[in-house]
């Protein structure tokens, strides 16, 4: 079952915040994208809200989680990305339903 986290980075107000948060984002990305057992790692910027991202991260197992928390990059985000924040990240952890096969839904 492939084990998915959702962050959701609001921005603050100053000036720099959107192009520090979006260059930063992109950066992890190509770094996260070759941890071991990491499907992907997406970044997204909201189309009505310039100040909302969001990172979507895949992995094969909640284990793999351990490889992306090794990587010495790791340590560098949040002391980067924190303060350029107008709130708290919104952490959610979710497991990926299996779309492989047919489903009867009740009716």
């Amino acid at each position: 079952m492939v084990y998915t986290l959702t962050v959701h980075l609001y921005a603050n107000e100053h000036p720099d915040s959107i192009a520090r948060i979006k260059a930063k984002l992109i950066e992890a990305a190509r770094i996260y994208r070759k941890d071991k057992e990491t499907i992907d790692w997406l970044v997204m910027q909201d189309v009505h809200d310039p100040r909302a991202f969001t990172i979507v991260e895949r992995f094969e197992n909640e284990s793999s989680q351990k490889y992306h928390l090794e990587n010495p990059y790791w340590k560098t985000f949040d002391p980067y990305v924190v303060p350029l924040l107008d709130k708290k990240m919104d952490l959610r952890r979710h497991e990926e339903l299996d779309t492989s096969k047919d489903v009867e839904v009740p009716v």
